[in-house]
């Protein structure tokens, strides 16, 4: 489970260019919603991937987010700033990882309506491990400032 945001340049071709690459399973709505972590920038569009391959492990998918990030000229200047495109890995298989450099699930995920509504639209019944049932979460979150839009991806 990924997700995808961009807030600058082409938005939409950026997430676009992220299910070209990697071939997903299924993909989420398009979704605007406003920026998180208090920098003040442009609303994202954001959606979820399910992606499959069996040689590739979670280390290997973050190297597969970073490449996608780098090629479409993503800077990391600002923490939570403006960025071309942003692919976070959420979760792998339901494993859990500890290491800094990738923790699973994503630390984040419960908290964040971005990564919540989309995911509800192409698995109803999704459990985030280690915190509970997706419609729950979101239910705790809100949706205030989460947009979805009539866009598709795929």
């Amino acid at each position: 489970m990924l997700s995808i945001g961009s807030n600058l340049g082409d938005r939409l071709a950026h997430l676009r260019s992220v299910v070209a690459a990697l071939g997903p399973v299924a993909v989420s709505p398009v979704y605007e919603t406003a920026p998180w972590g208090g920098v003040e920038q442009d609303d994202y569009l954001n959606a979820i991937v399910v992606v499959d391959d069996p040689g590739t492990d979670a280390y290997g998918w973050l190297a597969r987010a970073r490449e996608l990030e780098r090629a479409a000229g993503r800077i990391r200047e600002i923490r939570w700033g403006p960025r071309t495109l942003d692919v976070d890995v959420i979760d792998v298989d339901g494993g859990s990882n500890a290491d800094p450099e990738l923790t699973l699930p994503h630390p984040r995920a419960h908290e964040r309506a971005f990564v919540l509504a989309p995911w509800l639209d192409i698995e109803r019944d999704a459990v985030l491990p280690g915190h509970g049932p997706v419609a729950e979460l979101l239910a705790k979150v809100g949706t205030d400032g989460v947009t979805k839009l009539d866009i598709e991806l795929q």
